[in-house]
């Protein structure tokens, strides 16, 4: 009786030790894939060496990126790939990266409608303080100087949203991608380099479709808005305080005016995040909409 009861124990130990190791495994599987976008040093900023780190440092509390150097991709499979990618461009300034709030939350959102997403880290300014979101906040203050700042940046930024869409574009049978799905969201100063690759005539590679999201938009900084550019999805808010919702208005017109698809939606509140309201939150859900009707998501 008692070794009965001993080999019924050590049987209900094995069974939760293997629990345990499918567990881990499966865990270990689900983590998502980081790919440098450059072999060796990022083409342009050979001679950085600072060191990348992330902060919590923020008032949300949410994780950012900053001294990046080494651009790479952070892959978010689905369980069921539908053929459709998204390349995330997180905002920041071009100093930070907010890769919790606008990469990694997102990402998990819109894998749950069958995408594939793929999170960029593209270099932004050195931080030369251990307080890197004070810099940017910091340097919001003066405009101008902000924006002679960021013009080398800015460039290296653009360089690494399109090597990462042509990554994604040549790979995309590794991923169960349609090449011919594969658009861009940028959220506010990653939507200026979402604006650049939907406008800029001398850039390599164009998304299939693209989200603006609360971005800076000022049209003498970019070119016409060709006959070629994406359809565009556009979300902000009426009480953000640094994009202003007429920027997106500005942005929408410019489509209109292009005769492209474009859709526009301005939430009452939401500020800039879009996390202060309930509405505003549920972009995502606007957003994969939207898709479907454009024939790039097929939502059931």
């Amino acid at each position: 009786m008692t070794a009965f009861a001993l080999n019924a124990s050590n049987v209900q130990r094995l069974i939760w030790l293997q629990l345990l190791m499918l567990y881990v495994a499966t865990s270990v599987l689900a983590q998502p894939t980081i790919i440098p976008l450059y072999k060796g040093a990022a083409p342009g900023s050979e001679g950085w060496n600072w060191k990348e780190g992330e902060t919590s440092n923020t008032p949300m509390k949410m994780k950012v990126a900053y001294n990046v150097t080494q651009p790479t991709l952070t892959v978010f499979i689905p369980d069921s790939a539908n053929g459709t990618a998204v390349i995330l461009f997180p905002g920041g300034g071009f100093r930070v990266l907010n890769i919790e709030n606008e990469g990694d939350k997102v990402a998990n959102a819109l894998t749950q409608k069958g995408i594939t997403v793929f999170v960029l880290k593209y270099r932004v300014l050195q931080s030369k303080t251990d307080d890197p979101w004070q810099e940017t906040l910091n340097s919001l203050k003066d405009t101008q100087k902000l924006r002679t700042e960021t013009a080398m940046i800015r460039q290296l930024a653009t360089d690494d949203a399109t090597t990462a869409l042509h990554y994604v574009r040549q790979h995309a049978a590794d991923y169960n991608i349609n090449p011919k799905k594969v658009g861009v969201v940028g959220f506010s100063a990653g939507g200026a380099l979402a604006i650049r690759l939907s406008t800029d005539t001398a850039i390599t590679a164009r998304p299939d479709f693209a989200a603006f999201i609360y971005s800076v938009y000022n049209p003498q900084m970019y070119n016409p808005v060709p006959a070629n550019a994406p359809p565009v999805f556009i979300a902000c808010a009426t009480d953000d305080a640094l994009a202003p919702s007429s920027n997106s208005i500005l942005l929408y017109n410019a489509w209109l005016a292009a005769r492209l698809p474009v859709e526009l939606h301005i939430y009452a509140r939401g500020g800039h995040g879009l996390r202060t309201n309930e509405a505003a939150a549920m972009w995502i859900n606007r957003f994969t909409e939207w898709l479907n009707t454009q024939n790039f998501l097929s939502i059931k």
